[in-house]
């Protein structure tokens, strides 16, 4: 029995590090997606939008049809509790999409960078409030890093950031609705693209009918560009969904700023937009906070690892 559960433990640290790797990959692809969405700004945020939404809708339905598997998607259409997560998910990441399309597209790089930053501290306290996730004294001193660091930034704007609050909020709790959903990631995907397509199409045939459109109208790359966006867009969230199922919540919300600090440095050197000493005094509390982070899940993970070798 004893054998049994420390095989189980060591199959859980293995899944723990593939959850780890899938969000690494799911936060470098989105802090990188200002360059993706500033090649098409000639395009308004709203369409990009719902061409985002359909696209995406159109890629996860031919990964569904590959993979076969449709009595999971036959469940949560079944399961009312199910559903009303999923509609909410689907709700927020539309927001979220919206919102931080129209920042990078005019100007705000920094300040969705910003939201990002603020995000981890949102999912932490939800982690806490929800999960009754416990935090050590290394986690607690580096949420307190992490928070001084992200009221230094809010403090530089002068007002209330609200294209930052905003993303921080509805990815915060987009993330705790995946958790909660007991789907794969590719059916709450599809199911969350369905819920929102339909009012996507309706808008892109409205557009085009009133000739504000501008598929018909922009070269071939360009639509071509629009088309990807599915793959651009769901990829990570895939990814994304996989992490939530495999790591713990709180670490999730550390994990997640390896976005927007890529996004910052894309926002200050590509994107030439101001940088200042009180972003890079508040850039040094954030880093701080994740070393003290890193270190401490380190630490923990060789100690599990010590535990289990001793054990056998």
């Amino acid at each position: 029995m004893k054998k049994m559960d420390n095989q189980s433990k060591i199959n859980s640290s293995r899944e723990k590090k593939i959850g780890v790797l899938f969000g690494m990959l799911a936060f470098i692809v989105w802090g990188s997606l200002p360059v993706y969405w500033k090649l098409l700004n000639q395009i308004p945020a709203a369409e990009i939008l719902a061409h985002r939404i359909t696209w995406s809708f159109v890629f996860v339905t031919v990964l569904l049809v590959i993979k076969g598997d449709y009595q999971a998607l036959k469940g949560v259409l079944k399961n009312k509790g199910q559903l009303k997560l999923i509609l909410i998910a689907a709700v927020l990441i539309t927001v979220n999409w919206f919102t931080y399309i129209w920042a990078v597209n005019s100007n705000f790089v920094l300040q969705a960078s910003l939201g990002y930053y603020i995000n981890p501290l949102v999912v932490s306290l939800l982690s806490m409030i929800v999960f009754k996730e416990r935090f050590n004294r290394e986690k607690t001193a580096a949420l307190i890093l992490a928070a001084i660091g992200v009221i230094i930034l809010t403090m530089q704007y002068g007002q209330i950031p609200w294209v930052a609050l905003i993303l921080a909020v509805t990815f915060a709790f987009y993330g705790l609705v995946k958790k909660l959903l007991a789907v794969d990631a590719v059916t709450g995907m599809a199911l969350e693209t369905l819920v929102i397509t339909p009012i996507a199409l309706l808008y892109l045939g409205y557009i085009q009918g009133t000739g504000e459109g501008s598929f018909f109208a922009i070269s071939t790359p360009m639509v071509l560009l629009l088309m990807l966006s599915g793959v651009v867009t769901a990829t990570p969230l895939l990814w994304f969904a996989k992490c939530t199922q495999l790591v713990e919540f709180s670490t999730i919300g550390f994990m997640q700023y390896i976005a927007p600090t890529i996004s910052f440095f894309l926002g200050v050197f590509l994107f030439k937009e101001d940088f200042t000493v009180i972003h890079l005094i508040s850039f040094c509390f954030i880093w701080t906070a994740l070393i003290i982070y890193t270190i401490a899940m380190t630490n923990a993970e060789k100690l599990k690892k010590k535990k289990i070798r001793e054990a056998v």
